[in-house]
């Protein structure tokens, strides 16, 4: 897990006394990207730090009401960001994935665990 002056480097981060705090799964599971391709040595928590403020501004700056609401969007959008700048992933094989993930959850009936297919 990240340590705490981590964490405080992170610019509005949801949290509470024990830690992050999340509304939906998808959130914690972001954030557990983040760290893990953090702890991998992908990028530095500066770095990460720098991407996601950098982010939150420019959806500040579109118009973002900025109500906490949308925090893990950008979170998202800074990790993609990230994903690709680094080459860890092409925008073509994060597009290829969403969409994989998107069909897989839509023919998933309600409370199964959602499976991509099996790649070859």
């Amino acid at each position: 897990m990240t340590s705490a002056p981590q964490l405080d480097a992170l610019p509005e981060l949801p949290r509470d006394s024990e830690g992050p705090v999340f509304r939906e799964p998808w959130e914690a599971s972001a954030f557990a990207m983040a760290v893990k391709l953090h702890e991998a040595g992908h990028f530095t928590w500066p770095e990460w730090a720098a991407t996601l403020s950098a982010e939150i501004n420019a959806a500040r700056e579109r118009g973002d009401p900025d109500l906490g609401n949308t925090y893990y969007s950008h979170w998202l959008a800074a990790l993609e960001r990230l994903v690709t700048e680094k080459k860890i992933f092409s925008s073509a094989d994060l597009t290829a994935r969403k969409e994989a993930w998107g069909t897989a959850y839509d023919s998933t009936p309600h409370g199964l665990p959602v499976k991509l297919p099996s790649e070859t």
